[in-house]
């Protein structure tokens, strides 16, 4: 078994001494988590598949970084035997495919649910006996508004897995929670990652898209990532020790009627 010692110890912190397994670590929600986990004192073992901008996460005290492909099972195995305790798993990973069941090949499907649902299957799968041995953990899924929350024109396939994750969040919840395990999700609205600027710029008409998506917004603004790892840093730590299967809605107001 392979041994990862931290690059500093920490005492202090609302994570201090914890654990803490992250996926798409590399940019956007999932940078902006693995930051804030480090600074409230946790070990964070930022993954991603994107090992060049991931890199960057190596100057960060407390962060170490390793190359995952989340839609690879044996991959997920072989990082979880690498560890003995994991105390907080957050699940970040996901596409966004666009356009309507008209739109959504076979492939767009599969690959939409191979990231965003399977991948958490399989992460769930090899951690938690990692918790029941130690009768204690947390698991935080990403989520979205995008799904039995609200519907949304163009997002299909994306939508639908973010359902899944709503019920698989719950299922887990309910079969752990007498066994020391959380497992809540966040479902934000849309935050200024790059994945959505990219799409924004692919856009024929990139300010009109902006616009257009700003104007569903009621704050008349897009989130900022480091507003959803503050949300991801709460159900992570001992603050929300009363709290599990749930759906936590953060979205400047797009549900509001």
């Amino acid at each position: 078994m392979a041994t990862f010692a931290p690059k500093e110890v920490r005492t202090k912190g609302r994570l201090s001494g914890k654990i803490a397994i992250l996926t798409a670590a590399a940019q956007g929600i999932g940078r902006a988590t693995a930051i804030e986990f480090a600074k409230e004192g946790a070990r964070v073992i930022a993954t991603d598949i994107n090992e060049d901008k991931l890199s960057e996460l190596n100057e960060v005290p407390g962060i170490e970084t390793r190359r995952l492909d989340v839609t690879d099972k044996d991959a997920i195995e072989r990082l979880a035997d690498d560890f003995v305790r994991i105390d907080i798993l957050f699940n970040c990973a996901g596409i966004v495919h666009n356009g309507s069941v008209l739109d959504c090949e076979e492939k767009d499907w599969d690959l939409s649910f191979n990231v965003n649902i399977k991948s958490m299957f399989w992460t769930c799968k090899y951690f938690i006996p990692k918790m029941l041995v130690q009768g204690s953990g947390s698991i935080v899924n990403m989520g979205s508004v995008a799904s039995n929350v609200l519907g949304v024109v163009n997002r299909f396939a994306y939508s639908a897995t973010k359902a899944a994750v709503s019920g698989l969040t719950k299922s887990i919840a309910a079969d752990f929670v007498s066994r020391g395990i959380r497992c809540n999700c966040i479902c934000p609205a849309r935050i200024e990652t790059p994945s959505l600027c990219g799409r924004l710029d692919a856009a024929p008409n990139p300010q009109e898209a902006r616009e257009n998506f700003l104007k569903q917004q009621k704050m008349g603004r897009f989130g900022k990532p480091e507003e959803i790892a503050k949300l991801a840093v709460y159900l992570a730590s001992d603050e929300s020790a009363f709290t599990t299967g749930q759906e936590f809605i953060i979205d400047g107001g797009m549900t509001l009627p």
